[in-house]
């Protein structure tokens, strides 16, 4: 008999496009991201001020909603 347990499952909270988030480390004087989109435990957001074109990839975790 093995003495091996599984990992509980880390559960992250569901994020939408378009909402605000935060990073776990953010500054207090850097506004909130806008998240573009989430895929595979990656979420791709933009400060508002960088332009469209302008994303920067997370993980998932990282991030709360702002």
């Amino acid at each position: 008999m093995s003495d091996h347990h599984p990992k509980p499952a880390k559960v992250v909270p569901l994020l939408r496009p378009g909402t605000f988030v935060t990073l776990d480390n953010q500054p207090a004087d850097l506004p909130p991201f806008q998240l573009i989109q989430c895929r595979g435990g990656r979420c791709w957001v933009r400060q508002q001020a960088w332009g469209q074109f302008v994303q920067w990839e997370v993980e998932h975790e990282r991030l709360r909603a702002a």
